[in-house]
């Protein structure tokens, strides 16, 4: 479904740093940086606002992603004239309240400031929003939620349930992780944990093959015994291309957040008997 859609657009540019599953639907893939090729600031969950610097160049052709933005921009008539990443902290200073007293002078030197910062020396306050909230009396909001149930549940023609997820060794696509040597040689081929009662239910063992089914396809992954998944559950990692786990979520997307709901569809599972995962 999302792979049709891609490859129905009349024109797609893909910025990365290698030639993704994405990139291969590309009309023009514009080399990008990598984490350790880039001079920029970088800010964490834990409210850090840190400084990025080059520890070698970038290859080829390459270049840093602010770099590529500015001159896209000035290829369709903007008037852009930032000429390093250092103007364009200082034009996001000027709407982020959370970069006060933060300056690049100053990320320089400390290498790394805590938001909220009360002034030029403070390195950051431990806790946010400790004398109040930004609202008009100084109080949080709290608004009730509603749970809404999954727009597929488990039947008799799909009895389990899939959720995915990301493994230790591998992010996301795998697109980096994968092509690392040593996270690759811990976990080098697909797989979907399910309890170990499950596996047996389904006749099953841990490292042969079976084949998970939705509604929107199937695909044939090794299975691996896990006493943390709950039984008549499967959960399957996203990083594996030749197990695409988005090959089976439900596309359907929630009325506020729009966000797909990948993490719940209603599955069966069957062993493919007689073959062992190699």
């Amino acid at each position: 479904m999302r792979v049709h859609a891609l490859a129905k657009l009349d024109h797609l540019v893909v910025q990365d740093i290698f030639l993704t599953e994405t990139a291969n639907y590309a009309d023009v893939i514009l080399p990008a940086s990598a984490w350790a090729e880039k001079t920029g600031t970088a800010t964490n969950t834990n409210r850090q606002v840190q400084m990025g610097r080059p520890a070698i160049a970038p290859p080829g052709d390459a270049r840093e992603d602010w770099w590529i933005t500015v001159e896209l921009a000035k290829r369709i008539g903007l008037d852009w004239t930032y000429r390093h990443p250092r103007e364009v902290f200082a034009e996001m200073k000027l709407s982020m309240k959370s970069l006060d007293n933060i300056t690049w002078d100053r990320l320089a030197a400390e290498n790394v400031v805590t938001y909220p910062s009360l002034d030029e020396t403070d390195p950051g306050q431990p806790i946010v929003f400790g004398d109040g909230f930004p609202r008009t009396d100084g109080r949080a909001r709290f608004t009730p939620a509603s749970i809404i149930a999954p727009a597929e549940t488990p039947d008799t023609e799909y009895p389990m349930i899939l959720t995915t997820g990301r493994q230790l060794e591998h992010w996301h696509t795998g697109s980096m992780t994968r092509r690392a040597k040593v996270l690759d040689a811990v976990e080098p081929q697909a797989n979907a944990s399910l309890h170990p009662r499950t596996l047996r239910r389904l006749g099953a063992e841990a490292g042969d093959m079976i084949t998970i089914e939705t509604r929107r396809g199937s695909i044939s992954i090794m299975a691996r015994a896990d006493r943390a998944v709950a039984e008549d559950m499967v959960f399957v990692p996203f990083a594996y291309v030749e197990a695409a786990a988005n090959i089976l979520t439900n596309p359907v997307v929630d009325p506020f957040g729009k966000i797909p709901e990948f993490k719940f569809a209603a599955c069966r599972v069957v062993a493919t008997l007689g073959i062992a995962a190699e």
